[in-house]
């Protein structure tokens, strides 16, 4: 089969082929892939961000946002069957942890993470478990949902985490309307009834921004710590946010209102807060991984209700570099999919 795989660090992928994997064991599920999520992290595992965490042994197959097909299944699997549509939690866990029987998934101390420390989906078929699969009305189209499964959950958790602190008359300001944010938008607009302040680099992720629900933007073009300010009067009782890097981990911060919150959920960049700064004004500092499988489930919901949408842009599993490329270079508007 062809599979998008990494060789070195700082290196373009190859698309090569590879041996199709095969059900080994009882939970083993074999996924045909209709659709894999090109995501920003993809871009920070090139750059070996996640070498010494992940302690992958090279080359891989990368692709962590995954839907299609189930192909194989192992002799002890009854969620699914042969020929259903699914979409794949990003990290087969093990079920039987403290943080699975609690119903935290993503801190399962037995998981994997296909895509970043075992092959991922962009390829034409997975190796993932029954537990990672939550199954699909015969309607969906695999790349229409794909990137739910990591950028989708990884938004929605973070909301859902929010939602208490988000009362009526309340605003969240939300850095960054691409991949993630555009989805955490519109998980703001439908649980909740917080004012939604919008901060971006880009004209076209505003105006994509203000279709999805955000009732102000605000163009990050150096003044925009003071406009949010401005518009707040003080400070957002939430940040949202979804870059974290290239200075936006200090705006951040710095727009969070007194007592509030500022939620970091994009990665990249390092926070450098004097410890004063939090003790005096009691601004809480919040991390965010994935999601957990309830929060897919949900999330699955809202999309099948027309509440959450991605916007896409498709590419051949061939063209997986020029995908990387327009990613990295801010043409992709939501998010990008190789569909095999």
């Amino acid at each position: 089969m062809k599979a998008v795989r990494l060789h070195g660090y700082h290196q373009q992928p190859v698309v090569e082929e590879v041996d199709e994997p095969v059900v080994k064991g009882p939970l083993d599920v074999v996924v045909k892939i209709g659709g894999a999520g090109v995501c920003r992290t993809d871009l920070h595992i090139i750059e070996g961000q996640w070498a010494a965490a992940m302690g992958v042994g090279l080359p891989y197959t990368l692709g962590h946002e995954n839907a299609g097909w189930v192909h194989e299944i192992g002799s002890a699997v009854g969620n699914v069957a042969v020929g259903d549509m699914v979409i794949l939690h990003p990290t087969p866990t093990c079920g039987l942890c403290r943080s699975c029987r609690a119903g935290h998934e993503m801190h399962c101390t037995d998981s994997s993470f296909p895509g970043l420390d075992s092959d991922g989906g962009m390829a034409e078929y997975l190796l993932t478990s029954a537990r990672a699969c939550v199954k699909l009305s015969p309607e969906t189209r695999p790349e229409d949902v794909a990137a739910l499964a990591d950028a989708g959950i990884t938004a929605y958790h973070a909301v859902r985490k929010a939602i208490p602190l988000l009362y009526p008359g309340s605003t969240a300001v939300v850095i960054g309307a691409g991949g993630l944010g555009h989805i955490g938008i519109q998980c703001l607009a439908t649980l909740t009834a917080t004012r939604i302040i919008v901060v971006d680099r880009n004209p076209a992720a505003l105006a994509l921004a203000k279709d999805l629900g955000a009732h102000d933007t605000v163009v990050a073009d150096g003044g925009q710590i003071d406009k949010v300010l401005e518009l707040t009067g003080g400070g957002a009782e939430v940040v949202l946010d979804f870059v974290a890097e290239e200075g936006a981990e200090a705006d951040g911060f710095a727009m969070t209102a007194r007592a509030g919150s500022y939620f970091v959920i994009g990665y990249g960049g390092t926070v450098h807060i004097p410890t004063l700064d939090i003790i005096s004004t009691e601004r809480n500092i919040v991390g965010n991984i994935v999601g957990s499988h309830t929060d897919l489930v949900e999330l699955m919901e809202l999309g099948r209700a027309g509440r959450v949408t991605l916007r896409t842009k498709t590419y051949p599993l061939e063209a997986a570099n020029d995908a990387l490329a327009d990613l990295a270079a801010g043409k992709v508007r939501g998010r990008a999919i190789l569909v095999p």
